[in-house]
């Protein structure tokens, strides 16, 4: 399954390559330096391709280095004498009869001595000019070297790729987007070194680890590597004594391990010979001294090596050092479990259930599901060890299998603490994963009625506050949360599920202050719970310092969501995520967001739930791809986020319809766009969700509504931060077209991090600007609106759309030319914009006339003309 990679540009590296080999320079060539597989060839062919001229490639090799002049030899006839002086005359006479060319030598490292000085002595007669390569950490002959020390040949090291260019390049290849996390394993796993980087996705593809869902390419288990690359790197492990074998196969399955483990294992002169050979690198954590590879790649060539039986033996052995060292922590429990699963000891029912609990603490679900199947499996695990099963199941989208492993088992016949065990398994596996609001109710219920046990009973008022939010019953989940966290000592289930509860229904109805206390007590119960829990539960966190005007702690907050998910693996990193994408949408990077959120639903879409937790991507997704202006995949991802709502994540409801008024908006129907935001507001008032209703009135001032002004007004009296009154000076400005206020205010946007709203207020300007023939001011707000939406990623919203294309229309004149041009007929307008036929033929009219047009066909040609930027 071979691909044809492109060559990743390195234009510094090749101007200076071309500059010398074109004599431009007072260096004669170049010698390229850097580790085996970074390129040096590739470039050094691709720069002498383009050069006019002869190039004569030689390669030296390990069976010609023991041949006097090896890789020159067929320049010199069979019949010459064997002197070396006259050796080298004949050869320098050979080539140089070809005229002004081009020496490329390969892997000067592995040139004999006679052929090293012939390149010697043609650099320093600058009778010709040469390239070079040679490998890092190579020995080198003494002419070779003198190449560079003596300023003949400019000495160029080629670093690997940086992750940039290496997901462009996977990106290249593969026709499509790179999940970012994908791209993290594969960049660490490569090292950034193109060939491994090749065969790390040729050798994926081939496994089909490497997978496209949803348009974005993900990989998912172990780095696999071709047979090509494993041969290249075996043939480095072959030459290895079997004592430094020994070592590299312990690490091959456990990695990093403690130094004296490894060398009471495998001996401490074997772990010494491998550190010196540079295979394994000894890294401090703590007090302890780890061994780790000092690059991947070879650990998955000893993997390959070694067969079952061999595995099995030396895991058990590993297995029984770490016994014997004691396995007081998570992650150790975590690796003995693991370690065991497939070795000669045998199962422990027990360390399976607590690593499998250990595992989904650290947001773990595919291996907390190993090690529960494995608890289960032993069949004297009951419910203990069939509930991190079904959690594992229900995080992963497998809602029906983790239904069924729960209904195995009676309520009547549970504890009242495994009933709370069950019963909030259950609960959450409907509610969330199902969608199934009505049974999860009933859950709750019987919880709600048969729980007795104080301490309990905390719990389930903890699920109460989250299923009220969910709900959309803001001021209840305010009130049950708050029962919860005022109580004497409530557990840390029960603290993190009412704070799950408190801080969401907190952000959305404008009490975002209050919300910094709640979560500093989700960090210290969190510790003790499910680590995925903690991205759903941090929404509220986020989205109330976003509504709150706090946009940089917001972003500090998101990161630690993104650090603690680089250790969960795929689920976490996708929920992770969301939490970012929040920040980033208040600040306007709507590119970045609509590539970050399509990542984030091919990663935790399975298509075989509802995963309700992760339903804010689709909002934010819809959102940012109108915000850009690509109205299709807006529209298709809108029709996705509608066909998966419901009661039981209700309280979306208010800003799927803002981001609906969006998606409107960038397809040209601005009224109606502005009759949903205040739908949406409407519908964010009714419910309690304020500061959810100062977003949506926001939004219909940003697409030119001034009727907003006066309830922003009331709504900046009553809930917490700056927006609310800067989005009532904003509404008010436009309502009396003061433009020098909407440009204060959109310095003010600027200056809290709205990136977005400033650029909306900024466009607004230059058009009050202009209706007033102020020309400076026009420019100085066109100007700023341009930087920023630039700096944005490229936005295209109804302000700027309109201050880029000022043509002679209203704006309702300039919607229905945006509909003609969009091809709808005169009927579809009509329906769309809810008027008459004749009111749609009227303003056409009006139009044609305004821009001196013959017809529909003439105006949708050059609406589509103005809207390319022609």
């Amino acid at each position: 399954m071979s691909t044809n990679w492109p060559l990743v540009e390195r234009e510094e590296e090749f101007r200076i390559i071309a500059a010398t080999l074109r004599g431009e320079t007072a260096a004669c060539g170049v010698v390229l330096t850097g580790d085996s597989g970074v390129g040096k060839t590739t470039l050094a062919r691709h720069v002498t391709a383009g050069l006019h001229g002869g190039v004569r490639w030689v390669a030296g090799t390990e069976s010609a280095r023991s041949i006097p002049l090896g890789v020159f030899a067929h320049l010199v006839g069979s019949a010459t004498t064997s002197d070396p002086v006259t050796y080298l005359a004949a050869a320098r006479e050979s080539l140089l009869a070809e005229g002004d060319i081009v020496i490329g030598v390969d892997d000067a490292h592995l040139l004999d001595e006679l052929s090293a000085t012939l390149l010697h002595q043609l650099a320093i007669d600058r009778a010709v000019h040469i390239v070079a390569t040679v490998r890092s950490g190579e020995t080198v002959p003494d002419a070779v070297t003198s190449l560079w020390k003596d300023n003949h040949l400019t000495r160029l090291t080629l670093s690997p790729f940086t992750k940039q260019q290496s997901v462009e390049l996977i990106e290249t290849v593969l026709g499509g987007q790179l999940e970012g996390l994908s791209a993290d394993l594969m960049w660490e796993a490569s090292g950034g070194n193109a060939l491994f980087l090749r065969h790390l996705v040729e050798g994926a593809r081939q496994a089909e680890t490497l997978r496209q869902v949803n348009g974005v390419w993900q990989l998912r288990g172990r780095a696999a590597i071709t047979s090509e690359l494993a041969s290249l790197l075996e043939s480095r492990i072959e030459q290895l004594d079997d004592a430094v074998l020994t070592v590299l196969k312990y690490l091959a399955l456990c990695e990093p391990l403690d130094i004296d483990i490894l060398a009471d294992l495998a001996g401490e002169e074997a772990v010494e010979a491998a550190e010196i050979a540079g295979l394994v690198r000894i890294v401090r954590d703590g007090r302890r001294l780890n061994v780790r590879y000092n690059h991947p790649l070879f650990g998955e060539v000893i993997r390959h090596r070694l067969g079952l039986a061999s595995s099995r033996r030396l895991r058990g052995r590993l297995v029984k050092a770490l016994q014997a060292q004691g396995t007081d922590t998570p992650a150790e429990r975590i690796r003995l479990a693991d370690l065991a699963l497939e070795s000669d000891v045998a199962v422990d029912s027990a360390l399976m259930s607590a690593a499998a609990r250990d595992a989904l603490a650290f947001a773990n679900a595919p291996l907390g599901e190993r090690f529960a199947r494995a608890a289960v499996a032993e069949g004297t695990g009951g419910l203990a060890a069939a509930e991190p099963l079904a959690r594992s199941l229900m995080w992963q989208g497998n809602a029906d299998e983790a239904d069924a492993v729960l209904t195995a088992f009676s309520p009547a016949d549970l504890t009242e603490l495994e009933l709370v065990l069950w019963g909030g398994m259950r609960f959450a596996t409907l509610l969330w994963a199902l969608g199934d609001a009505d049974r999860a109710d009933d859950v709750l219920a019987m919880l709600q009625e048969k729980i007795s046990d104080p301490t309990l009973a905390l719990v389930v008022k903890g699920f109460a506050s989250v299923r009220a939010i969910f709900d959309n019953r803001v001021q209840d989940a305010i009130t049950l949360s708050d029962e919860v966290l005022e109580s004497p000592h409530p557990s840390p289930w029960a603290v993190e599920w009412a704070v799950f509860g408190g801080t969401l229904s907190r952000a959305v109805c404008g009490r975002g202050y209050e919300v910094a206390a709640l979560a500093a007590r989700a960090r210290v119960a969190e510790q003790s719970t499910d680590g995925l829990l903690r991205f759903p539960a941090g929404l509220g966190e986020i989205l109330a310092l976003t509504l709150t005007g706090q946009l940089d702690e917001a972003g500090v907050r998101a990161d630690r969501y993104v650090e603690f998910s680089n250790v969960g693996q795929y689920l976490g990193w996708g929920m992770a995520g969301i939490l970012v994408s929040v920040v980033e949408l208040a600040h306007g990077d709507s590119a970045a967001v609509a590539r970050r959120m399509q990542q984030t639903l091919a990663s935790l879409d399975s298509g075989r739930a509802a995963e309700s937790w992760n339903y804010p991507a689709r909002v934010y997704l819809v959102q940012a791809l109108s915000a850009t202006g690509r109205t299709a995949p807006a529209e298709r991802a809108l029709r996705k986020a509608q066909a998966r709502f419901g009661r039981h994540i209700a309280v979306f409801g208010p800003m799927l319809t803002i981001a609906r008024s969006w998606q409107e908006a960038a397809s040209g129907t601005v009224s109606v766009a502005v009759q949903t935001a205040l739908a949406a507001a409407a519908e964010a008032r009714d419910s309690g969700q304020f500061a959810i209703e100062a977003e949506a009135l926001h939004t219909a001032a940003r697409f030119s509504d001034a009727s907003v002004a006066e309830r922003l007004s009331e709504l900046a009296a009553q809930i917490d931060g700056p927006l609310a009154g800067l989005y009532a000076r904003h509404a008010r400005a436009l309502e009396v077209g003061d433009g020098v206020e909407l440009d204060l205010c959109a310095g003010e946007f600027e200056r809290l991090g709205y990136l977005l709203s400033a650029a909306d207020s900024a466009a607004q300007a230059s058009l009050l600007h202009e209706a007033a023939e102020s020309r400076s001011a026009t420019v100085a707000s066109a100007a700023l609106a341009n930087r920023l939406a630039a700096q944005c990623g490229g936005l295209q919203t109804p302000a700027l759309v309109e201050a880029a294309q000022p043509l002679p229309l209203t704006t309702r004149e300039r919607e229905i030319a945006n509909l003609v041009a969009a091809g709808l007929s005169n009927k579809e307008i009509a329906e769309r914009l809810t008027v008459s036929v004749r009111t749609v033929e009227g303003h056409i009219y009006r139009a044609c006339t305004k821009l001196d047009v013959a017809d529909r066909a003439e105006l949708a040609a050059l609406l589509l003309r103005s809207n390319a930027g022609t």
